[in-house]
């Protein structure tokens, strides 16, 4: 895809949802945090259930550190890998309260000590609570990026690393937010809404479903 045309495409994203949002829910940076954290290989929506009356009880990591791995287990047990999950959301909130005054950091690196903390949960967790201009590179924006030609890469840091490229500078604040709201609900994986698509025109994907 060509500089005039992903500025194109960029530009009636924005005019669709000016400022789109995740569909987590949280209520402060640490909760963000946890969620994201609890969201690896699973649903939103299986994370927002367990995570509402969760949230409500330990909305800080000396709470949740508070509540115990033992009862944080029960209350993420819909959720995949809960035993793995509670073990790392103890352990990081922990590590919060040691290293950082019970504050999430603003700092990549430092997320990324973070039990359980790898370079896309950071990613959400700067652009998200810190509006920073990270792109988040999940299954979605993986998808999209390689299927319209936007920034194709084999990998989701090579597709990270070309986003960061292309997409216009004022639009990074939003661009992975897009990204995963347009392949979570129009450029599905097994049948692409493509005629209910926004930026059909511009997308150089040679697979078009046209009915």
């Amino acid at each position: 895809m060509k500089g005039a045309d992903i500025d194109e495409f960029f530009r009636r994203f924005e005019a669709a949802k000016p400022a789109p949002k995740g569909e987590l829910g949280y209520v402060n940076p640490y909760t963000l945090l946890v969620a994201v954290v609890l969201s690896a290989q699973a649903t939103d929506v299986a994370v927002n259930k367990a995570t509402k009356a969760l949230f409500a009880i330990a909305d800080t990591p000396a709470k949740m550190v508070a509540l115990g791995e033992a009862k944080l287990r029960r209350r993420i047990k819909t959720i995949g890998l809960f035993n793995t999950k509670a073990r790392n959301v103890i352990g990081l909130s922990a590590i919060l309260i040691a290293e950082h005054g019970g504050e999430v950091p603003d700092d990549r690196g430092a997320l990324e000590a973070l039990p359980g903390v790898g370079r896309k949960t950071a990613s959400v967790v700067l652009n998200s609570a810190f509006g920073a201009p990270t792109i988040a590179v999940d299954t979605h924006v993986f998808r999209v990026a390689n299927r319209t030609g936007l920034a194709p890469g084999k990998t989701p840091l090579e597709v990270e690393n070309k986003l960061a490229r292309v997409v216009p500078k004022r639009m990074r604040r939003h661009a992975h937010h897009w990204l995963i709201l347009h392949g979570r609900y129009v450029c599905l994986a097994r049948k692409p809404k493509c005629p209910e698509c926004g930026v059909e025109d511009l997308c150089r994907f040679e697979g078009k479903v046209t009915f």
